[in-house]
Protein backbone atom coordinates (compact mmCIF):
# COMPACT_ATOMS: atom_id res chain seq x y z
CA UNK A 1 0.00 0.00 0.00
CA UNK A 2 1.05 3.38 -0.90
CA UNK A 3 2.27 5.48 1.90
CA UNK A 4 2.84 9.32 2.57
CA UNK A 5 6.68 9.22 3.68
CA UNK A 6 8.81 12.14 5.26
CA UNK A 7 12.26 11.06 6.16
CA UNK A 8 14.56 13.72 8.40
CA UNK A 9 18.27 14.40 7.58
CA UNK A 10 17.76 12.93 4.25
CA UNK A 11 20.71 14.55 2.24
CA UNK A 12 23.23 11.73 3.00
CA UNK A 13 23.68 8.62 4.92
CA UNK A 14 20.85 6.34 6.34
CA UNK A 15 18.64 9.02 5.18
CA UNK A 16 19.34 9.50 1.78
CA UNK A 17 19.27 6.05 1.25
CA UNK A 18 16.00 4.95 3.18
CA UNK A 19 14.66 7.86 0.66
CA UNK A 20 15.80 6.35 -2.17
CA UNK A 21 14.46 2.75 -1.49
CA UNK A 22 11.21 3.79 -0.34
CA UNK A 23 10.35 5.81 -2.98
CA UNK A 24 11.67 2.79 -5.02
CA UNK A 25 9.58 0.73 -3.50
CA UNK A 26 6.39 2.67 -4.47
CA UNK A 27 6.11 4.93 -2.03
CA UNK A 28 5.27 8.69 -1.79
CA UNK A 29 8.79 10.29 -0.13
CA UNK A 30 9.79 13.13 1.26
CA UNK A 31 13.43 13.48 1.87
CA UNK A 32 13.77 15.96 4.05
CA UNK A 33 17.29 18.36 4.76
CA UNK A 34 18.42 22.01 5.21
CA UNK A 35 19.52 24.66 2.71
CA UNK A 36 18.08 23.10 -0.16
CA UNK A 37 19.25 26.69 -2.39
CA UNK A 38 23.04 25.92 -0.92
CA UNK A 39 24.78 23.37 0.83
CA UNK A 40 22.77 21.21 -0.36
CA UNK A 41 21.54 21.58 -3.58
CA UNK A 42 23.67 19.37 -5.18
CA UNK A 43 22.07 16.65 -3.47
CA UNK A 44 18.25 18.34 -3.59
CA UNK A 45 19.01 18.53 -8.02
CA UNK A 46 20.50 14.56 -7.61
CA UNK A 47 17.22 13.39 -6.36
CA UNK A 48 15.25 15.03 -8.67
CA UNK A 49 17.32 13.72 -11.32
CA UNK A 50 16.39 10.45 -9.99
CA UNK A 51 13.12 10.79 -9.98
CA UNK A 52 12.51 11.91 -13.85
CA UNK A 53 14.69 9.19 -14.92
CA UNK A 54 12.91 6.44 -12.95
CA UNK A 55 9.43 8.02 -12.08
CA UNK A 56 9.78 7.43 -8.61
CA UNK A 57 7.66 9.97 -6.49
CA UNK A 58 10.81 11.22 -5.07
CA UNK A 59 10.43 14.74 -3.63
CA UNK A 60 12.89 17.32 -1.45
CA UNK A 61 11.42 19.53 1.06
CA UNK A 62 13.49 22.40 3.38
CA UNK A 63 13.50 21.10 6.66
CA UNK A 64 15.81 22.41 9.50
CA UNK A 65 15.49 19.89 12.53
CA UNK A 66 16.90 22.71 15.26
CA UNK A 67 13.90 25.14 13.76
CA UNK A 68 10.46 24.65 14.92
CA UNK A 69 9.33 27.19 12.49
CA UNK A 70 10.99 25.29 9.53
CA UNK A 71 9.59 21.65 10.52
CA UNK A 72 6.50 23.73 11.40
CA UNK A 73 6.21 24.83 7.24
CA UNK A 74 7.92 21.78 6.14
CA UNK A 75 4.81 19.44 7.96
CA UNK A 76 2.54 22.12 6.57
CA UNK A 77 3.98 21.96 2.99
CA UNK A 78 3.66 18.08 2.60
CA UNK A 79 0.14 18.10 4.29
CA UNK A 80 -0.95 20.47 1.76
CA UNK A 81 0.70 18.85 -1.19
CA UNK A 82 -0.34 14.68 0.04
CA UNK A 83 -3.15 15.49 2.37
CA UNK A 84 -1.28 13.24 5.22
CA UNK A 85 1.70 11.79 6.68
CA UNK A 86 1.68 8.21 7.26
CA UNK A 87 5.01 7.03 8.23
CA UNK A 88 8.02 9.27 9.59
CA UNK A 89 11.43 8.19 10.01
CA UNK A 90 13.63 9.66 12.78
CA UNK A 91 16.99 10.37 11.19
CA UNK A 92 18.55 13.21 11.23
CA UNK A 93 21.81 13.28 13.46
CA UNK A 94 25.37 14.20 13.89
CA UNK A 95 27.88 12.02 15.63
CA UNK A 96 30.90 13.84 17.30
CA UNK A 97 34.25 12.16 18.19
CA UNK A 98 37.49 12.76 20.44
CA UNK A 99 38.21 12.37 24.86
CA UNK A 100 33.95 13.35 26.48
CA UNK A 101 35.95 15.78 28.93
CA UNK A 102 37.41 17.88 25.94
CA UNK A 103 33.88 18.35 24.42
CA UNK A 104 32.26 21.92 26.27
CA UNK A 105 28.69 21.56 27.63
CA UNK A 106 27.95 23.85 24.68
CA UNK A 107 28.79 21.09 22.37
CA UNK A 108 26.90 18.45 24.27
CA UNK A 109 23.88 20.67 24.14
CA UNK A 110 24.28 21.16 20.51
CA UNK A 111 24.54 17.54 19.59
CA UNK A 112 22.00 16.83 22.37
CA UNK A 113 19.60 19.42 20.07
CA UNK A 114 20.20 17.56 16.95
CA UNK A 115 19.77 13.95 17.46
CA UNK A 116 17.09 13.98 20.62
CA UNK A 117 15.02 17.39 20.60
CA UNK A 118 14.89 17.38 17.06
CA UNK A 119 12.54 14.51 17.21
CA UNK A 120 10.27 16.44 19.76
CA UNK A 121 9.85 19.12 17.43
CA UNK A 122 8.50 17.08 14.46
CA UNK A 123 6.80 15.12 16.57
CA UNK A 124 4.55 17.69 17.63
CA UNK A 125 4.33 18.81 14.03
CA UNK A 126 3.56 15.50 12.93
CA UNK A 127 1.53 13.80 15.13
CA UNK A 128 -2.11 15.65 15.57
CA UNK A 129 -2.24 14.35 11.99
CA UNK A 130 -2.00 11.02 12.54
CA UNK A 131 -3.89 10.80 15.61
CA UNK A 132 -6.60 12.84 14.17
CA UNK A 133 -6.29 9.81 11.40
CA UNK A 134 -5.91 6.77 14.21
CA UNK A 135 -2.99 5.68 12.18
CA UNK A 136 0.64 6.59 11.55
CA UNK A 137 3.75 4.73 11.51
CA UNK A 138 6.73 6.41 13.58
CA UNK A 139 10.54 4.66 12.23
CA UNK A 140 13.53 5.61 15.07
CA UNK A 141 16.88 5.03 13.77
CA UNK A 142 18.73 4.15 16.92
CA UNK A 143 21.97 3.13 17.40
CA UNK A 144 23.54 -0.69 18.73
CA UNK A 145 25.45 1.80 21.28
CA UNK A 146 22.55 2.08 23.63
CA UNK A 147 23.27 -1.56 24.86
CA UNK A 148 25.50 -3.04 22.43
CA UNK A 149 29.45 -2.79 23.11
CA UNK A 150 30.82 0.98 22.47
CA UNK A 151 34.45 1.76 22.10
CA UNK A 152 35.68 4.84 23.88
CA UNK A 153 35.72 8.70 22.53
CA UNK A 154 31.93 8.92 21.23
CA UNK A 155 30.32 9.67 24.42
CA UNK A 156 28.11 12.60 23.37
CA UNK A 157 26.73 10.39 20.69
CA UNK A 158 26.45 7.37 22.47
CA UNK A 159 24.62 9.38 25.39
CA UNK A 160 22.15 11.14 22.54
CA UNK A 161 21.15 8.22 21.26
CA UNK A 162 20.55 6.47 24.27
CA UNK A 163 18.67 9.56 24.98
CA UNK A 164 16.53 9.33 21.54
CA UNK A 165 15.77 5.53 22.04
CA UNK A 166 14.23 5.83 25.46
CA UNK A 167 11.91 8.46 24.16
CA UNK A 168 11.34 6.33 21.29
CA UNK A 169 10.10 3.60 23.74
CA UNK A 170 8.01 5.59 25.78
CA UNK A 171 6.55 7.27 22.90
CA UNK A 172 5.21 3.92 21.53
CA UNK A 173 3.35 3.50 24.66
CA UNK A 174 1.72 6.62 24.47
CA UNK A 175 0.67 6.13 20.81
CA UNK A 176 -0.14 2.83 20.52
CA UNK A 177 -4.28 3.35 21.55
CA UNK A 178 -4.66 5.66 19.07
CA UNK A 179 -3.26 3.04 16.46
CA UNK A 180 0.05 4.40 16.17
CA UNK A 181 2.93 1.91 15.49
CA UNK A 182 6.44 2.09 16.81
CA UNK A 183 10.06 0.58 15.03
CA UNK A 184 12.83 1.02 16.07
CA UNK A 185 15.87 0.31 13.73
CA UNK A 186 19.26 -0.41 15.23
CA UNK A 187 22.52 -0.08 12.77
CA UNK A 188 25.45 -1.62 14.21
CA UNK A 189 28.67 0.06 13.21
CA UNK A 190 29.33 0.67 9.57
CA UNK A 191 32.27 2.88 8.74
CA UNK A 192 32.23 2.80 5.41
CA UNK A 193 28.90 3.92 3.33
CA UNK A 194 27.82 7.12 5.49
CA UNK A 195 29.44 10.24 6.00
CA UNK A 196 29.03 9.80 9.98
CA UNK A 197 33.03 9.41 10.71
CA UNK A 198 33.89 11.84 7.76
CA UNK A 199 31.70 14.79 9.27
CA UNK A 200 32.27 14.05 12.56
CA UNK A 201 32.60 17.10 14.94
CA UNK A 202 35.93 17.20 17.13
CA UNK A 203 36.40 18.86 20.82
CA UNK A 204 36.12 22.78 21.02
CA UNK A 205 38.64 22.71 24.42
CA UNK A 206 41.87 22.07 22.29
CA UNK A 207 43.70 22.13 25.78
CA UNK A 208 42.32 19.23 27.05
CA UNK A 209 42.39 17.36 23.92
CA UNK A 210 45.81 18.01 24.34
CA UNK A 211 46.77 16.83 27.29
CA UNK A 212 44.92 13.19 26.85
CA UNK A 213 46.99 13.80 23.69
CA UNK A 214 50.28 13.89 25.61
CA UNK A 215 49.57 11.60 27.98
CA UNK A 216 48.76 7.58 28.09
CA UNK A 217 45.76 8.21 25.10
CA UNK A 218 48.18 9.38 22.81
CA UNK A 219 47.61 8.52 19.40
CA UNK A 220 44.24 6.83 21.14
CA UNK A 221 41.48 8.33 18.19
CA UNK A 222 43.26 6.84 15.68
CA UNK A 223 43.94 3.25 17.38
CA UNK A 224 39.97 3.61 18.50
CA UNK A 225 39.26 3.96 15.06
CA UNK A 226 41.19 1.43 13.38
CA UNK A 227 39.95 -1.18 15.86
CA UNK A 228 36.64 -0.05 15.20
CA UNK A 229 36.89 -0.81 11.45
CA UNK A 230 38.73 -4.54 12.06
CA UNK A 231 35.78 -5.87 13.44
CA UNK A 232 33.19 -4.54 10.56
CA UNK A 233 33.49 -7.19 7.96
CA UNK A 234 34.19 -6.13 4.52
CA UNK A 235 30.73 -7.03 3.16
CA UNK A 236 29.10 -5.20 5.57
CA UNK A 237 26.02 -2.98 3.36
CA UNK A 238 25.11 -0.03 4.48
CA UNK A 239 21.85 -0.09 2.36
CA UNK A 240 20.71 -3.17 3.86
CA UNK A 241 19.39 -0.53 7.14
CA UNK A 242 17.00 1.02 4.64
CA UNK A 243 16.27 -2.25 2.94
CA UNK A 244 15.01 -3.08 6.53
CA UNK A 245 13.13 -0.01 6.72
CA UNK A 246 11.28 -0.62 3.27
CA UNK A 247 10.47 -4.17 4.74
CA UNK A 248 8.62 -2.61 7.76
CA UNK A 249 6.67 -0.34 6.05
CA UNK A 250 5.62 -3.27 3.62
CA UNK A 251 4.50 -5.32 6.74
CA UNK A 252 1.04 -5.52 7.30
CA UNK A 253 -0.56 -3.34 10.82
CA UNK A 254 0.01 -5.23 14.01
CA UNK A 255 3.19 -7.20 12.39
CA UNK A 256 5.48 -4.77 12.11
CA UNK A 257 8.52 -5.48 14.54
CA UNK A 258 9.31 -3.00 17.45
CA UNK A 259 13.18 -3.27 17.37
CA UNK A 260 14.91 -4.44 13.87
CA UNK A 261 18.55 -5.17 14.29
CA UNK A 262 21.14 -4.77 10.98
CA UNK A 263 24.73 -5.07 13.09
CA UNK A 264 27.53 -6.85 11.06
CA UNK A 265 29.88 -6.33 13.83
CA UNK A 266 27.16 -7.94 16.00
CA UNK A 267 28.82 -6.22 18.78
CA UNK A 268 25.82 -8.04 21.08
CA UNK A 269 22.86 -5.06 20.95
CA UNK A 270 20.36 -7.80 20.21
CA UNK A 271 20.79 -9.60 23.41
CA UNK A 272 21.03 -6.34 25.38
CA UNK A 273 17.60 -4.60 24.02
CA UNK A 274 16.16 -7.93 24.05
CA UNK A 275 16.70 -7.92 27.66
CA UNK A 276 15.91 -4.36 28.33
CA UNK A 277 12.66 -4.40 26.03
CA UNK A 278 11.22 -7.76 27.74
CA UNK A 279 11.69 -5.70 31.34
CA UNK A 280 9.89 -2.92 30.10
CA UNK A 281 7.17 -5.07 28.96
CA UNK A 282 7.06 -7.31 31.81
CA UNK A 283 6.25 -4.15 34.18
CA UNK A 284 3.43 -3.19 31.86
CA UNK A 285 1.84 -6.28 32.18
CA UNK A 286 2.18 -6.19 36.05
CA UNK A 287 0.65 -2.87 36.03
CA UNK A 288 -2.36 -3.62 34.09
CA UNK A 289 -0.76 -1.85 30.82
CA UNK A 290 -0.16 -4.65 28.72
CA UNK A 291 -2.65 -3.01 25.93
CA UNK A 292 0.19 -0.70 25.51
CA UNK A 293 2.27 -2.79 23.98
CA UNK A 294 0.51 -3.50 20.48
CA UNK A 295 -1.50 -0.70 18.64
CA UNK A 296 -5.04 -0.70 18.47
CA UNK A 297 -6.99 -1.63 15.75
CA UNK A 298 -9.42 0.72 15.11
CA UNK A 299 -8.45 2.98 17.40
CA UNK A 300 -10.76 5.91 18.42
Amino acid sequence: MKQIVLVTGASSGFGRLTAEALARAGHTVYASMRDIAGRNAANAEAMAKLTQETGIDLRTVELDVQSQPSVDSAVADVIAQSGRIDVLVHNAGHMVFGPAEAFTPEQYAQLYDVNVLSTQRVNRAVLPHMRTARSGLLVWVSSSSVTGGTPPYLAPYFGAKAAMDAIAIQYARELSRFGIETSIIVPGAFTSGTNHFAHAGHPADASVAAAYEAGPYAGFGDEVQKAFAEIVPPDADVSKVADAIVTVLDAPFGKRPFRVHIDPSEDGANIGFAVTDRLRAEMLHRVGLADLLVPARNAG
